[in-house]
């Protein structure tokens, strides 16, 4: 079973970046395929990103194309998200999760890391 901690949250300004990571232990990091979610107050949580375990593949949610990149480092069993040109509609508590199938549930989460932009 896989553990996941998040880190680099906090407060910026909008067009401004942060970068998000996702620290795994207890389980073979590779071997998952993860993702990164954010629920704004108020809002139902959404998905913003995928990666497969290998990190080849990538999907994003269209609000954040072209803006948001995922990516993973097995080596170091953790995952990224760099997130510019953040507007303040970004604003959430973002979550990673891990899933073991491309189509399986995510069955393990972080504990959510806080994201916010001003405008």
């Amino acid at each position: 079973q896989v553990q996941l901690v998040e880190s680099g949250g906090g407060l910026v300004q909008a067009g401004g970046s942060l970068r998000l990571s996702c620290a795994a232990s207890g389980g073979a990091f590779s071997n998952y395929r993860m993702g990164w979610f954010r629920q704004a107050p108020g809002k139902e949580r959404e998905f913003v990103a995928t990666i497969s375990s290998g990190g080849a593949r990538t999907d994003y949610a269209d609000s954040v194309k072209g803006r948001f990149a995922i990516s993973r480092d097995n080596a170091k069993n953790t995952l990224y998200l760099q997130m510019n040109s953040l507007q303040p509609e970004d604003t959430a508590v973002y979550y990673c999760a891990a899933r073991r199938t491309p189509l399986g549930k995510y069955a393990y989460w972080g504990q959510g890391n806080q994201v916010t932009v001003s405008s």
